[in-house]
């Protein structure tokens, strides 16, 4: 047995460690938290100091046997989790678990380097206290946020049925979705008329120009052109003017989020996943952090590699100073470690997130980059002489039309911009994307131009454009959002969207685009041409949008507990957590001020059999057949429509809403139109054709087969002819073709519920979504029938011969374990291909000793081991005081 014995929370990091400490040190990992409060049961004494009562987590017990045993027999045990308040909550909780003493030597590092590591070995210290507490006192904040308030949703809401919570960050997260979804909602798009003008220079070189405002209607805008009929367009000035650009920070873990998200098309889950393993490869240094801050190490390497590969002249170092006031400025951004590395990750996606955090880690040591900007003023001469008129408004926008308008000149000016670069410094690298990007803000370069040159008009335009409401949120974009208001910290932006979204508060999705038209006034050649366009606005893609459920939710949390969505109260949450760490605040003080008027306010809730929050209902009007009622509201199974009450003769009509459609925005003929289904359009071969919406969206029924409608297809509008149509179609599909013949057999085709396939020896194999069966040769169908038979192989990442019950699988939605017929998930943490046979029992909770026996037996223990009771709850804290007596 070696003599040290260093524990850390991630087996990948602690293969990377253990090479880099000699044969004294045995690396083992404790797999995230080994200890939690218990999911049943409130597990906090709110009279005793909110006193925890954790326990070790019924998969963690035989692995914590293991490491006590380990601890005892070494001379010197290290705890090494991450450098965070999660980290020192980790190793506080192995320090309970396993008995260790309360100096047991805490080391800390932000990368898995060899250096790194010597010198945290070098320096260690012992656990702070004030970290551990800051996280004990999150965890029971949100332990009593989530069992007091999660019950009165079920019972308010639901009437009765479990599944809806609420919790700190992620509600006030779920507010501001839903805040933006009522601000598009109400958003009233306006029409306004942007002037462009393209000069001829020289014969051929073309100059961009436009006038600084638009005009409010089609009728100023024409009156416009027509006064520069004949108009003479002059060079009135050039300003030139130096500038420069700077490179951005160095990544924090939000803005890591946001460019990802931006750039790669990452989630910020995804993000974090990747950002992890790169981290436990000891490719970059700690990927939660809020600081901008480079050590000086770090940016003399930075430097160097600089030099090297752009230039001296590209060297300009920096120190940033992060906006965010609770920021830990000892901690460093997100880095490479080795800065010479340009491509490191073990699949695509790492080595594109490592790509992107080198490239902004260098770029933030790279000299301006030095512009030459240029404005152009062009001033226009009217053929009638400067007095031309045009009613206007004195206002803000002097083109907009009011009951008090008064004769006013035209605007007699055009503005033309161009941007040269002049050395290009970290733009050669990097340049920081935007969430909306606008591409009319580009600006290019300008010809050779001079003051009192007489401009050629090419053409001048006048376009119809409207005003557009703020974007919904995107994952990056609400993370950019929570953290400019001090909301949440780096290690809870992922998980709390996430929440937000696996609750069914939000859905992440794409929006189609809506076609509309627009008018355009084409002046050239003294003639000005009036013509209509179509454009698509409103595509959104991959953006939050709050469901039915959430929306509910929201409002009965605002109406009834306002504190807990309240943006500030929130943000002064955790500025409190932040003096906690800093031994500035006592936690079960904190506790105590926040716990008292929510306790109360719960109770009179949970209470008042007065408070009928009415679940979002919302009557639209009458039914014109019935004349009874028409409502909208949620229920226990999601959100309905109904005809009529339940207090009538005759029973109510109900009609599940759509996707998409929400409660507070549905019309009276959306809803009734939801009754209209299913319907009989005719027959087809003697037998009825039905129109209905399933699970898999909407359908003709016919001879008890169903046929999927197009997107093109309207169920509420489609006619028999059409029906008979898609019918036949997909009898055609599915008799399919023979290609011809692989080895031996027959080769052929088809179309099923799932899209096109090729069939072979009893087995489908799906085309990919840019294929058709349209053109597919023999030659390409082998090529799919052979990947499918290597995907096939590849299924399983490990097999153990000696337990052949036991697999590690490479599944849809990532590896997990195969433990006989039950499924076991791999923790994210885990590299599924370092799993030994001890560790796929132990994760499944099994004896690490079935490994020696028959599957069927190891099966059995598993079963007898699940049925013991969980051990006594321990209660302790980090400060260990003694409870108080009542």
């Amino acid at each position: 047995m070696s003599k040290n014995l260093v524990i850390v929370e991630s087996p990948a990091k602690a293969k990377t460690i253990e090479g880099y400490l000699g044969k004294d040190f045995t690396v083992k990992s404790s797999f995230g938290h080994v200890r939690d409060l218990p999911k049943d049961g409130l597990a906090v004494d709110v009279t005793n100091g909110f006193r925890p009562s954790y326990e070790i987590s019924p998969d963690k017990k035989k692995l914590v046997s293991e490491l006590k045993s380990l601890a005892k027999s070494a001379e010197e045990v290290w705890l090494a989790t991450d450098d965070d308040r999660e980290g020192e909550a980790i190793s506080w909780h192995l320090k309970e678990a396993l008995g260790l003493r309360d100096n047991t030597k805490r080391i800390v590092f932000r990368e898995i380097t060899k250096n790194a590591i010597q010198n945290a070995i070098k320096t260690p210290r012992t656990i702070d206290v004030d970290l551990v507490n800051a996280q004990q006192a999150r965890r029971v904040l949100d332990r009593l946020v989530g069992y007091e308030l999660s019950p009165v949703l079920w019972r308010k809401i639901k009437g009765g049925s479990t599944g809806l919570s609420a919790g700190r960050v992620q509600s006030v997260a779920l507010r501001l979705v839903v805040e933006r979804e009522r601000e598009i909602d109400k958003h009233q798009s306006k029409s306004s008329f942007k002037v462009t003008a393209q000069f001829i220079v020289d014969g051929s070189k073309v100059l961009n120009a436009e006038l600084p405002k638009n005009f409010p209607s089609a009728g100023d805008a024409r009156a416009f052109l027509e006064a520069c009929i004949g108009a003479t367009f002059t060079i009135k000035n050039l300003e030139v003017k130096p500038a420069k650009k700077s490179p951005a920070p160095p990544f924090t873990t939000s803005t890591l989020q946001q460019e990802a998200s931006r750039k790669l098309s990452f989630s910020v889950d995804r993000t974090m996943r990747l950002a992890q393993n790169l981290y436990e490869a000891g490719k970059i240094s700690y990927m939660r952090t809020d600081s901008t801050n480079l050590s000086q190490e770090a940016i003399e390497k930075a430097k160097a590699e600089i030099e090297t590969e752009f230039g001296p002249q590209y060297v300009q170092t920096r120190q940033f100073k992060t906006k965010n006031e609770s920021a830990q400025e000892a901690h460093e951004a997100i880095r490479p470690t080795n800065f010479n590395d340009r491509n490191a990750g073990a699949d695509r996606d790492q080595k594109r997130l490592y790509e992107l955090i080198w490239k902004r880690s260098i770029a933030s040591q790279m000299a301006d980059a030095q512009l030459e900007r240029t404005t152009v003023t062009i001033g226009i001469r009217f053929a009638n002489g400067a007095t031309t008129t045009v009613q206007a408004n004195v206002d803000d926008s002097p083109f907009v039309d009011t009951p008090k308008a008064q004769s006013q000149n035209f605007p007699n000016e055009l503005v033309a911009q161009g941007e040269v670069i002049k050395f290009d410094g970290f733009l050669r690298v990097y340049l920081e994307s935007k969430d909306d990007e606008d591409d009319e803000d580009a600006k290019g370069m300008l010809p050779p131009l001079t003051i009192g040159q007489t401009l050629n008009l090419g053409q001048m335009k006048a376009t119809e454009k409207f005003s557009r409401p703020q974007p919904r949120y995107a994952e990056a974009s609400l993370v950019k959002k929570l953290e400019e208001m001090g909301i949440g910290r780096p290690s809870t932006y992922a998980p709390t969207i996430s929440t937000i979204i696996n609750r069914g508060y939000v859905i992440k999705q794409d929006k189609p685009g809506q076609e509309r038209k627009y008018q355009e006034f084409t002046l050239q050649q003294n003639q000005i041409k009036e013509t209509s366009g179509k454009e698509t606005f409103g595509s959104e893609k991959a953006k939050l949008f709050p469901t039915n459920t959430g929306i509910v939710v929201n409002d009965f949390l605002v109406e009834y507990f306002p504190d807990i969505v309240d943006y500030q109260f929130t943000a002064t949450v955790e500025k409190e957590f932040d003096e906690i760490a800093d031994g500035r605040m006592n936690w079960q003080k904190m506790l105590e001020g926040f716990y008292g008027d929510f306790h109360k306010n719960i109770e009179e809730i949970q209470g008042a059999s007065g408070v009928a929050f009415k679940t979002g209902e919302r009557v639209l009007g009458a039914d014109p057949a019935s004349g009874k009622p028409v409502s909208a509201r949620l229920g226990r199974y999601g959100a309905y429509v109904q005809i009529g009450e339940a207090s009538d003769e005759e029973k109510p009509r109900f009609a599940n809403l759509r996707d998409g459609q929400l409660i507070e925005t549905i019309t009276l003929q959306e809803a009734l139109d939801l009754f209209a289904l299913p319907r009989e359009i005719g027959f087809f071969e003697d037998k009825p054709m039905t129109i209905g919406i399933g699970k898999f969206g909407p359908y003709v029924k016919h001879d008890d087969k169903y046929v999927s409608l197009t997107r093109e297809d309207d169920p509420y509008s489609i006619d028999a002819e059409r029906a008979v149509a898609l019918i036949q179609a997909k009898r055609a599909e599915s008799v399919g073709e023979t290609l011809g013949e692989f080895e031996g057999k027959p080769v052929t085709t088809g179309k099923g519920r799932f899209g096109p396939y090729v069939k072979f020896e009893d087995k489908y194999v799906s085309l990919p979504r840019n294929e058709s069966l349209t053109g597919l040769t023999l030659e390409r169908a082998i090529e799919l029938i052979l990947a499918k038979r290597q995907q096939e192989a590849n299924k399983y990442i490990k097999e153990f011969p000696e337990n052949p019950a036991v697999k590690v699988v490479n599944g849809q939605y990532g590896p997990y374990l195969a433990i006989g017929k039950r499924n076991v998930k791999i923790p994210k943490d885990v590299d599924p291909a370092t799993l030994t046979l001890e560790d796929c029992l132990r994760l499944a909770g099994d004896d690490p000793a079935a490994a020696k026996t028959p599957a069927k037996k190891a099966a059995a223990k598993t079963t007898t081991a699940a049925a013991k009771k969980p051990a006594a709850k321990k209660a302790d804290s980090a400060t260990k005081k003694p409870a108080s007596k009542k």
